[in-house]
């Protein structure tokens, strides 16, 4: 993956060599940043962040959990996410806003004197799990469950929490598999390494709940959303293991996953083996806000207007010519 040339750093458009941090920084240590994932698609009208507002509104959210004071406000997090597109010229990202303790003691608990830092990062990023969001991904059930609800906090999009994501995802990878799906602690249905999980029976969707030791996905949200403008029922309970081999199709949601098919769930093909009618007609029906196929009823698309980003751009190169 190519890194970009700018980012935003600390308040500032800066070249991606100068974005640095220390060694002793807190959150290196103990895990203690919280980021978002935010796609920027490429529509007929130009550049525009998809449900922009909401994620930041997650990031403070997930920031307020674990005491960090982020120091800058939601409308400056969401400019700074613009600028950094215009600043590197792009039609289309994904941005990475992320918060994160810096250098100060190296005790457990932070210094309310220890800094805080903030950035955004837009580079260009493709489908996530590649050409298994086209065909369907293969995935796996892992041994690695998801905490319990009382151990970390699964609302707080938090980096430590990704450590569980890690285990999950490199399981399913030596063994094959495009992605892993994890059980919670009660043994029934969570979510994948980086996505929420939805199944189709009869007609309707089923997800977990948000109780599911899952991160509430914003995608996740949209979908329900689409599903209803569709005319298509969900409904949110538990869900045991095995209503994966008997579902007619399952499909998986996150900002970098958007709504990529499962075509089998450890080595069982569902329903067909192939991306079925529902899922498909979700697929359509939210890649159609981008393209022009679908009005923006929900006014999840915000336009990033061209004009301001020259100059960024200019300042920021000139700094190290």
């Amino acid at each position: 993956m190519n890194h970009p040339a700018l980012l935003w750093h600390n308040g500032h458009v800066k070249p991606w060599a100068q974005a640095t941090t220390h060694v002793g920084a807190h959150a290196l240590h103990y895990g203690s940043s919280v980021f978002e994932g935010v796609r920027v698609y490429a529509t007929p009208r130009g550049p525009a962040a998809f449900r922009l507002a909401d994620h930041t509104r997650r990031l403070f959210e997930s920031a307020r959990t674990y005491e960090i004071e982020i120091g800058y406000s939601e409308d400056e997090i969401n400019a700074a996410c613009a600028d950094v597109v215009r600043a590197n010229g792009l039609t289309s990202a994904y941005l990475r806003p992320i918060v994160f303790r810096g250098a100060g003691g190296l005790g457990v608990l932070a210094s309310d004197t220890d800094p805080v830092e903030v950035a955004v990062i837009a580079l260009q990023w493709g489908a996530y799990l590649g050409e298994a969001a086209e065909r369907g991904a293969d995935v796996c059930v892992t041994s690695w469950q998801r905490p319990a609800p009382n151990t970390l906090p699964s609302w707080a999009k938090a980096g430590g929490n990704y450590l569980s994501s890690q285990l999950i995802g490199m399981e399913a990878r030596r063994h094959g598999y495009d992605e892993g799906i994890a059980l919670g602690h009660d043994g029934l249905l969570s979510e994948g390494a980086g996505e929420n999980l939805f199944l189709v029976k009869h007609g309707k969707l089923l997800t977990p709940p948000s109780s599911a030791g899952i991160l509430a996905g914003i995608t996740r949200d949209s979908v329900i959303a689409l599903a209803a403008d569709l005319g298509i029922a969900v409904e949110e309970r538990a869900l045991p293991r095995e209503a994966l081999y008997n579902a007619d199709e399952v499909f998986m949601t996150g900002t970098a996953a958007e709504i990529t098919p499962v075509r089998s769930v450890d080595r069982k093909p569902i329903g067909t083996g192939a991306p079925g009618a529902i899922t498909q007609r979700l697929r359509e029906a939210f890649f159609g806000l981008f393209d022009g196929r679908r009005e923006d009823r929900h006014g999840w698309l915000q336009a990033i207007e061209p004009a301001a980003g020259t100059a960024a751009r200019s300042d920021a190169l000139e700094a190290v010519a």
